[in-house]
């Protein structure tokens, strides 16, 4: 089948969960591909699950650029009509706020927006934030949307899991914003939950970890010590980027969020779907911080359609799939 040419994105952060799915749903839509990784001076890289998916020989190039030097990302948004952000280093279970990691974040995240602007071929830039950015405040309110925002000093107070990532995540995205306005620069803003599922990297994500802790115990409850987990399968997130970047009328800020579970309900839905795993059921209350339902009326509005909305199973069948395939249970 012949697919139609795109044109030319740049995707930041190819090698990792998000950056490595969408150039592969990128490459399947018809566009040509640039994407970044940061070289290490005393390793090599193997980045075969990227070089070798179909199309890359024609249609992927790939740049060493580093965050900590914003200015490396020229080269690789050049001549590219829109570039998905997606990358951002930061240790998700930091406990205290990094002041100069933040910054340095902040910093780069600009750097890069000004080469978008720079480029005079950018049309729109698409930048990966998170829910963490958006329900973290003391408003009380019962649903969340995308005029919410995460407050510092509440989330400061809070101490939830995620505290650094979080005030990160909120920053940088209203850092981002605010640039773009400023600079006339079309940026859309996807504000994804947490995100599991099958992947192509060689190593089992982050949060698909923690997802599969449940299972196999192997880390400390992540989602035990959060409790409400909204949820969404990396397709979705994916094909909701590419979606908006496309969409002509996609403006401002997009909850990408499929369903919602506790760390008591996911706990009894696994112990029945994987008896051979005997995982213990999960008791207790959800005292404590209250986290507000989110909604996605906005991203359906556009025309969106979740593929799996609500499926847990999809994403955890996916994931086990991988890691057995990968040796890695």
């Amino acid at each position: 089948m012949e697919i139609k040419e795109m044109g030319r994105v740049c995707v930041t952060g190819g090698t990792g969960f998000v950056g490595s799915w969408l150039i592969m749903r990128l490459l399947q839509r018809g566009y040509s591909v640039n994407t970044t990784l940061r070289s290490h001076p005393d390793r090599k890289r193997d980045i075969k699950y990227l070089t070798e998916l179909e199309g890359t020989s024609e249609r992927l190039q790939i740049f060493n650029a580093d965050m900590n030097k914003p200015q490396s990302f020229t080269a690789a948004i050049e001549g590219c009509v829109g570039v998905f952000h997606v990358s951002q280093p930061m240790d998700f279970e930091k406990e205290e706020v990094d002041e100069i990691k933040v910054k340095s974040v902040i910093t780069a995240t600009l750097g890069i927006l000004q080469a978008c602007v720079d480029s005079k071929t950018v049309k729109r830039v698409v930048y990966t934030s998170s829910v963490a950015a958006v329900i973290f405040n003391d408003k009380g309110l019962d649903i969340v949307d995308e005029s919410s925002w995460s407050d510092v000093d509440f989330i400061k107070f809070a101490k939830p899991f995620m505290l650094c990532y979080s005030t990160c995540k909120t920053l940088t995205e209203k850092a981002a914003i605010e640039f773009a306005a400023k600079n006339r620069l079309h940026l859309v803003s996807v504000a994804a939950s947490w995100i599991h599922g099958p992947f192509i990297t060689p190593h089992c994500p982050f949060t698909v970890q923690i997802f599969l802790d449940v299972i196999f115990r192997n880390g400390e409850g992540v989602l035990e010590q959060q409790k409400y987990i909204p949820f969404v399968h990396v397709d979705d997130v994916v094909n909701a980027h590419i979606f908006l970047f496309e969409h002509s009328n996609a403006n401002g800020r997009y909850i990408c969020s499929s369903g919602e579970t506790t760390i008591f309900e996911l706990s009894k839905f696994l112990s029945a779907r994987y008896p051979q795993y005997e995982i213990p059921i999960i008791e207790g209350s959800m005292e404590g911080l209250k986290y507000p339902k989110l909604s996605v009326k906005k991203l359906l509005d556009t025309g969106f359609e979740f593929k799996y909305y609500g499926q847990l199973e999809e994403m955890y069948d996916g994931a086990i799939e991988c890691c057995k395939i990968r040796g890695l249970l």
